[in-house]
C-alpha cells in the first residue's frame, strides 16, 4: 500500500507537546517509510493560549501587537492574527487570563475590556470575520467588558455610565447596545465547554474556585450573572441564561451572544472550517490526529472526535488513525463515530510523571510503527 496524501490535525499533548510539535513528530515518522507522499499539517488549539500561533502556522498570515487594557486595566502587551483570508483570531487569554493575575486573582475586579479593543483593533484594519477563542480566563464579568469597549453603555441605578465587573454586576439597571462594530462583521466564537450561566454548573460555581473565589464570593457572583440574564433579556431580548456554552469563560459566551451577535462554535469546527480542512482532505489516505488522552470527556466533542465527525460526514475515503499519550475508560463509542485505530504512546505502561520525560520519542515510534506497516501491506 502506497499512500499518496497524509493530514496531520492533532491537538497538543497538555504538559509535554504543543500541536506543531505534534505535527513535526508525524511528518518525520511518516516521511521515513513514505518520502514522496503529500503532507499537510494543521495544529490545533483550542481557543486558549496557542490558538492564534496555530492559525497562523496552519494557514499563514500576520501577527499584530498592540497594548490593551488588563485584567484590572492596566496596560498589556498582546499579539493576535489576521490569517490570508482576511480573518481576524483573537485569544480571550491574552489580556484576561490566568496567568496576568498569578498571585492576586480576584474574579469580582478583573475585566474582559482588553478582549473588546483587540476586537475594535481588528475591525479597524479591514477584517470582517473575528473569531474569538475563550478559555483561561480570570474574569467573571459576562462579557461586559469587552462590551463596553465596542460601545455598548451600562447604566447604574443613578444613570450614570460605568463598565461591569464580576462584583458590580447586580449594580446594571439600563443596558444600551453600542455600534462600534459595523453589522457586516461576523463574529464567532470558540468555546468547547456547554456550561450554562448560572447554577451549579455555571460560571461561577464550576470555574470561579480556579479564579480565585472563595464560597461567599462563588454565590455572590452568580447572582450578578443572573441579574445580568435578566437585564439583557429585558434591554436586548437576547435570552441566554440556559443557552449551552453561556457560562464558557466567566460568562463571556453569554455575552458574546448577547452584545455581538456572535455564534458559539466548538473550538474543533470552527478549526476545520477556517482552515480548508474539507478541501484538504478530500483525496487524503489518512488522516492522524491525536491528544494528550482520550477518554468519556473525549467523547464530546474534543479534537479526535471532531475530526472523525467530519469525515464521517464528507464521507472520505481517509482513515482516522488517533495517536494519543492515553486512553482513559471506555472509548468504544469513536469507533462508531468515524475513528479507525487509536493507538497509545505509553509503550511501557509508566506513569504520566515518567511517560512525559520521552513523550516525543515515545510518539515518533508508535507512528513508525504504525506506518512502517502500512508500508509493508
Amino acid at each position: 500500500m502506497v499512500p499518496s496524501k497524509f493530514v496531520f490535525i492533532p491537538d497538543s499533548f497538555k504538559g509535554t507537546m504543543s500541536s506543531a510539535e505534534v505535527c513535526e513528530v508525524m511528518e518525520t515518522a511518516v516521511r521515513r517509510h513514505f518520502p514522496a507522499a503529500r503532507t499537510v499539517s494543521i495544529p490545533v488549539a483550542d481557543g486558549g493560549e496557542g490558538s492564534v500561533d496555530a492559525f497562523v502556522r496552519a494557514v499563514g498570515g500576520q501577527e499584530v501587537r498592540l497594548t490593551v487594557s488588563g485584567p484590572f486595566g492596566e496596560p498589556v502587551n498582546v499579539k493576535y492574527a489576521i490569517l490570508r483570508s482576511g480573518e481576524a483570531v483573537i485569544e480571550m487569554a491574552s489580556c484576561a487570563g490566568l496567568p496576568l493575575v498569578e498571585g492576586r486573582a480576584n474574579p469580582e475586579k478583573t475585566t474582559t475590556y482588553g478582549v473588546g479593543e483587540q476586537i475594535l483593533d481588528a475591525v479597524r484594519r479591514g477584517c470582517r470575520t473575528v473569531i474569538v477563542g475563550l478559555g483561561g480566563s480570570c474574569t467573571t464579568d459576562g462579557g461586559c467588558g469587552a462590551a463596553s469597549a465596542c460601545g455598548t453603555v451600562f447604566l447604574d441605578e443613578s444613570g450614570n455610565p460605568f463598565v461591569p465587573v464580576g462584583g458590580t454586576l447586580k449594580d446594571i439597571r439600563t443596558i444600551r447596545r453600542g455600534s462600534l462594530i459595523p453589522p457586516d462583521v461576523r463574529i464567532v466564537t470558540m468555546c468547547d465547554v456547554d456550561n450554562p450561566l448560572c447554577g451549579q454548573t455555571g460560571a461561577a460555581y464550576v470555574f470561579g474556585p480556579q479564579k480565585g473565589a472563595d464560597p461567599e464570593m462563588v454565590v455572590r457572583l452568580d447572582g450578578g450573572l443572573a441579574h445580568l440574564a435578566r437585564t439583557i433579556r429585558h434591554d436586548l431580548g437576547a435570552e441566554i441564561l440556559n443557552l449551552p456554552g453561556a457560562g464558557a469563560a466567566g460568562g463571556m459566551g453569554a455575552g458574546m451572544v448577547a452584545f455581538f451577535g456572535s455564534e458559539l462554535k466548538m473550538g474543533i469546527e470552527t478549526v476545520l472550517d477556517t482552515t480548508g480542512f474539507d478541501r484538504e482532505v478530500s483525496d487524503a489516505d489518512f488522516v492522524f490526529t491525536g491528544e494528550g488522552r482520550i477518554d468519556s470527556q473525549s467523547l464530546r466533542g474534543k479534537v479526535v472526535m471532531g475530526v472523525a465527525r467530519r469525515c464521517a460526514r464528507l464521507g472520505t475515503r481517509a482513515k482516522v488513525i488517533a495517536f494519543v499519550g492515553d486512553i482513559g475508560g471506555d472509548i468504544s463509542e469513536c469507533y462508531k463515530q468515524g475513528v479507525c485505530a487509536v493507538f497509545s504512546t505509553n509503550r511501557r505502561a509508566v506513569p504520566f510523571s515518567e511517560a512525559r520525560l520521552s513523550a516525543r520519542p515515545d510518539l515518533e515510534d508508535t507512528i513508525d510503527n504504525f506506518t512502517g506497516l502500512i508500508a509493508r501491506l
